[in-house]
């Protein structure tokens, strides 16, 4: 039975090119495709749709050879030949008229394997691994290099926007000064709804995962590790350096309280949590925590599910890359654009990207936080007597950091809340400061604290 694509009544049909169906003189690409899930699935809806229109752009046949996952027999709303759904992953990684391979399982292994194979097998890879190019990148990245193909992952980093494809190819003759960036769309959902509509962090956890934008465990999410595993991967692009995950600083959003929400109101700011990738003559900093965002800058205006990245370079200025970050449909694009430059490729040869390569030469230190240099929101209950304000001053006072303005905002039965916006302070200071503030008697609550970031 031929495969089919489902649309209401109308069926559309996707399937092994057949020597009948080649055009002639025209040449033929097959791809194997390991992983059918959301993504999968959507990949392979595109490829039905739009197979005519990619043939005649691309002019190559395109022919799905083999589509392999653990589970194959569950319906996808998507109909495929038996011959064409398998298994067996040796299927696609060893045939050897396969040039094209698509991984979309997830997670370090067996997909580290997978790829590695496929590169051994002269494969080009696609993959929307963004767990595996920032903890493994240089090792993936080396393979291709060794067996004369590479890899590609648009799709690794905010969905269907086109950032990658830009910095690699649109801006390739510019030197990246700092990418300020919002890309996971779970955590910029609950901000969101914790600002426009006043709900806590647990109330807008939950209205995230009942629409399905939150997992049933959000951690990779909320603890900030999604965010870090992509500012690893466009560091990596921009800066051209070896950076190792381990030493990339990451901050979730669960500790922000809505008080916290509604006093950044007050002071013309946003909270967001933000990606930042900066370099300079020292160091690199790359780092991922929520931030005061000055409500005037263009990233504090990206609310929802929606990510954006911010990138300020010597050439071109400042731009702002924004859409969607995850889907089905958006993501899938991405990977079939990679697809569609791998064509372009194999029809005509160019150089390997060098940056892929060996790193070892340009390895510059990451930064630890407490490098850093910036201004700070702190809160702090105490209690309600005289004299508190001094001593909290005489600390800050004794560490070199300058206070830009105290709000007290009136009393509780608990206490009195008290928030504090400092100048630029080294946060080395400001972390030592919070032990001797927490070690008084008057604090009765850790104080919080959190980076204002201007994104320039």
């Amino acid at each position: 039975m031929a495969s089919a694509l489902e649309w209401g009544s109308r069926g559309r049909q996707f399937k092994s090119v057949r020597p009948d169906q080649i055009i002639l003189n025209m040449q033929t690409v097959n791809i194997g495709l390991i992983g059918f899930g959301t993504i999968g699935k959507g990949v392979v809806k595109i490829l039905c749709n739009k197979q005519a229109l990619l043939s005649e752009k691309l002019g190559v046949n395109l022919a799905l050879k083999f589509v392999c996952d653990q589970d194959i027999t569950t319906s996808r709303g998507v109909s495929l030949e038996k011959d064409i759904l398998t298994t067996d992953v040796s299927k696609v990684l060893c045939d050897p008229q396969i040039q094209v391979v698509i991984e979309l399982i997830g997670g370090i292994q067996p997909a580290k394997d997978f790829i590695l194979k496929a590169l051994e097998n002269k494969k080009y890879v696609i993959t929307a691994n963004k767990a595996l190019l920032a903890e493994c990148g240089d090792e993936i990245f080396a393979a291709a290099y060794a067996n004369g193909v590479d890899v590609y992952f648009e799709a690794s980093v905010g969905g269907g926007i086109p950032v990658i494809k830009a910095l690699r190819e649109g801006l390739i003759s510019n030197k990246v000064k700092s990418i300020y960036s919002i890309i996971n769309g779970t955590s910029n959902y609950i901000l969101s709804m914790m600002s426009q509509q006043g709900c806590d962090f647990k109330t807008s956890l939950k209205q995230a995962q009942d629409k399905g934008y939150a997992e049933k465990d959000p951690d990779l999410d909320i603890n900030g590790l999604d965010s870090a595993h992509k500012i690893a991967i466009l560091s990596r692009m921009c800066f051209r350096q070896k950076i190792e995950f381990k030493d990339i600083f990451v901050q979730g959003i669960s500790n922000i309280a809505l008080d916290d929400i509604r006093y950044a109101e007050e002071l013309e700011f946003k909270i967001k949590l933000l990606a930042i990738a900066k370099q300079n003559e020292e160091y690199l900093d790359v780092r991922v925590h929520p931030a005061f965002l000055p409500k005037k800058h263009l990233l504090s205006n990206v609310e929802g599910v929606f990510n954006a990245v911010f990138i300020n370079t010597d050439l071109a200025g400042e731009m702002l890359f924004y859409g969607r970050g995850a889907g089905e449909l958006p993501t899938a694009s991405a990977v079939v654009s990679d697809f569609c430059d791998i064509v372009k490729r194999l029809s005509l040869p160019q150089a390997l990207d060098q940056q892929d390569v060996d790193l070892k030469a340009r390895i510059k230190k990451v930064s630890t936080i407490t490098d850093i240099s910036t201004r700070y929101y702190i809160r702090f209950l105490a209690v309600d007597e005289p004299g508190v304000l001094a001593k909290i001053a005489n600390i800050l006072g004794r560490l070199r950091i300058s206070i830009h303005s105290v709000m007290q905002k009136g009393r509780r039965q608990s206490g009195v809340p008290i928030v504090m916006m400092t100048h630029k302070a080294k946060e080395a200071d400001v972390q030592e400061a919070l032990i001797q503030m927490n070690s008084l008697n008057v604090i009765k609550a850790a104080p919080v604290v959190i980076r204002i970031e201007d994104g320039e």
